[in-house]
């Protein structure tokens, strides 16, 4: 899924795939770690300027960029639907793009819930290699963040 090429930069028109380098993994070993693997992924997709909220607070959000706000679950329990409505309502506020990640999965309620807010999900394993699982998430790998 993520592949190789020459770097492109912005998205194409809608559909039209987005050529960029071969993702580098960072291997995760501490929950920090899955988060600075999923900023490097959102980067990678082609959001500028993610970083980690100073002082975190209770949204949830663990990461912030200009139109995306992403959430990382590096649990050993499958996030829970309530998660994913939490960061859906935090993208709707700041009329951002909401991604998430985790390392145990999404319950099935949670992922239901996601296809119906098209709300990209991407599982992490200990390599720090996010794989997209569902149809949002595959968008946004082939055509790149929504245009601002």
């Amino acid at each position: 899924r993520p592949g190789g090429g020459p770097a492109t930069g912005a998205a194409g028109p809608p559909g039209r795939p987005v050529l960029r380098p071969a993702f580098r993994p960072v291997t995760i070993r501490t929950a920090r770690d899955a988060v600075t693997a999923a900023a490097q992924y959102l980067k990678w997709l082609g959001f500028g300027g993610v970083r980690r909220p100073e002082g975190q607070d209770a949204s949830g959000v663990d990461l912030r960029g200009p139109g995306v706000v992403a959430q990382v679950d590096p649990t050993t329990r499958p996030t829970a639907l309530r998660d994913i409505e939490c960061l859906w309502l935090n993208g709707l506020n700041e009329s951002a793009a909401g991604v998430f990640f985790s390392l145990a999965g999404y319950a099935r309620d949670a992922r239901a819930r996601a296809d119906a807010l098209q709300l990209p999900l991407f599982i992490m394993d200990l390599t720090g290699t996010p794989q997209p699982i569902n149809d949002p998430a595959d968008t946004l790998i082939r055509v790149g963040p929504p245009k601002r």
